[in-house]
């Protein structure tokens, strides 16, 4: 019987495949890891403490390449290849911000004035009981002072006299009264009403009297109405208004009309259809008008309601000869004087030439026979 010898089938086996004991590797393959001993093999020995199976493979080091560290790009290029599109939206933010910043350095309207009812802050025509106006621009045509000049006017300096209402509440009351149309052509409806805080010594103290004067001034035939174009209507109440006649104090006077130069002035506001009669003239007049204050409030009340029918400013004519009601009389009656007033305001800048001629004080529009 024979008897089964391994380490003979070992070797013939072994031998067999080329006589070297070891398994050569085929071409191409990498030798594996290190063979382990051949004790771990032997029959009956213990492999607890045997070493754990090797990796079938293990890394060349020889194709291991050197790291080498990506030379960064700089500049616009750079920019580019570390941003993308996104270096685009840089200037496109740059250009917003600044127009946000700009934007919100610009006041957008100046209001006064919330209370009362009726108030119209769109611009559009007033009614007569408006009590609050919305200044969004500047009055297109007006006695208001150029922008502030280094200047020695004599004629345009406030007159001494009583003091006057400086600040008010930026609402006005309108007062109760109507009137039959007078005149012919288009009818004007016209509103008569205080600001609120102007006190009662700027008006004599009674109200109605302060505005049946004015009622009387526009219904006088040398006024607007004896040129046979327009007519005239006071209103009050609900009743929409043309333009609201309304004394002003001094301080809402100078944030409507505008204030550059020391000399006070009334104006025609546009955008809320109101005609501001500043205090300050109403009570003292001018000094080209002398101790007539009756004579320089018809004047005041019929030169802005005349930038409300849309006449402009004019320039004396005639030397000695009564001065157009639509010359700007509250600074003088000297060309030399206005013209040297308007030089920096572009909406009256040529209008006054500077010819060296002088007029008269006149109050009205239909001149004098």
């Amino acid at each position: 019987m024979a008897v089964w010898d391994p380490d003979a089938v070992n070797r013939t086996t072994e031998e067999g495949r080329g006589g070297s004991g070891r398994r050569q590797p085929s071409a191409g393959v990498r030798p594996s890891a290190a063979q382990p001993s051949e004790e771990r093999y032997r029959r009956g020995a213990r492999r607890t403490s045997a070493e754990p199976l090797a990796a079938s493979w293990e890394p060349d080091p020889t194709e291991v390449e050197e790291y080498r560290p990506r030379r960064r790009r700089t500049g616009v290029a750079g920019l580019v290849s570390n941003y993308g599109w996104r270096i685009y939206a840089v200037p496109v933010l740059l250009v917003l911000t600044l127009l946000v910043v700009l934007d919100s350095t610009v006041p957008a309207s100046f209001q006064i004035g919330a209370a009362g009812n009726g108030g119209d802050s769109s611009g559009t025509e007033p009614r007569a009981d408006q009590t609050s106006t919305n200044l969004t621009t500047p009055p297109a045509a007006s006695e208001r002072p150029p922008p502030k000049l280094d200047l020695n006017i004599p004629t345009a300096e406030l007159p001494d006299g009583p003091k006057f209402s400086e600040n008010g509440a930026g609402t006005w009351q309108v007062i109760p009264g109507t009137s039959d149309p007078v005149g012919s052509g288009r009818i004007y409806k016209y509103a008569i009403a205080i600001e609120d805080g102007v006190e009662g010594g700027d008006y004599g103290g009674d109200k109605d009297a302060f505005a049946r004067t004015v009622q009387s001034f526009l219904a006088d035939n040398r006024s607007w109405v004896g040129t046979g174009e327009v007519g005239m209507q006071r209103v009050d109440g609900n009743t929409k208004a043309d333009f609201v006649i309304s004394l002003t104090t001094t301080g809402t006077t100078h944030q409507i009309c505008g204030f550059q130069i020391q000399y006070e002035s009334s104006c025609w506001d546009p955008p809320t259809k109101r005609v501001v009669i500043n205090t300050a003239r109403w009570l003292r007049g001018a000094k080209a008008f002398s101790n007539d204050i009756s004579s320089y409030r018809q004047y005041a009340v019929n030169h802005e309601v005349g930038h409300a029918l849309g006449h402009g400013h004019e320039a004396c004519q005639e030397n000695n000869a009564p001065a157009p009601v639509m010359m700007q009389q509250t600074f003088g009656v000297s060309n030399d004087y206005v013209a040297q007033l308007n030089e920096v305001d572009a909406s009256n800048k040529g209008v006054v030439p500077a010819d060296g001629k002088t007029c008269t004080t006149n109050a009205f529009p239909v001149a004098p026979k």
